[in-house]
């Protein structure tokens, strides 16, 4: 282990940047992240990882990282904070006026279809088969969402 690291802990992780899934050794300090290399110990990538990957470090500590939820207001100039909480009940509430503006029950022909085009959902890499499964479930039974796709083809 590098001496800078010698007294980092270490905790495993899987890289977020696409379906592969490979292992990585995230070593902290005092709460920050210091250093993230290529788990050996991974059976997907052994220790090595691709550019993407091994630059992950900088995801979580670069200085443009936003730390806090903003929202720009509609006809707003300005960014606004706002806790995370609020941003997340701004986001639910959106999201179901949308689906309650949008929602069609019926077809011209008078056949129920009820479903709604003006949400869509376009889901991550890193997301495995079970989740992705449950994401479907939930946007096409629970909200009635039609266009619900997945970016691991990328």
């Amino acid at each position: 282990m590098p001496s800078k690291l010698h007294d980092a802990g270490i905790a495993r992780s899987v890289c977020p940047y696409c379906a592969v899934g490979c292992g990585q050794l995230v070593y902290h300090r005092n709460r920050e992240v210091v250093a993230i290399e290529g788990d050996p110990e991974s059976p997907i990538s052994q220790g090595t990882l691709c550019p993407k990957g091994s630059a992950s470090k900088e995801l979580v500590t670069h200085d443009g990282r936003l730390r806090t939820a903003k929202v720009r207001r509609p006809g707003a100039p300005e960014w606004e904070e706002i806790p995370l909480e609020q941003a997340m009940d701004e986001i639910a509430e959106l999201v179901w006026e949308s689906r309650a503006r949008t929602w069609v029950e019926r077809s011209e022909s008078g056949e129920r279809i009820g479903h709604t085009t003006g949400i869509a959902h376009l889901g991550g890499a890193t997301l495995d088969n079970e989740e992705n499964y449950l994401i479907k479930k939930l946007f096409t039974a629970g909200l009635g969402m039609v266009a619900v796709s997945n970016q691991a083809r990328i």
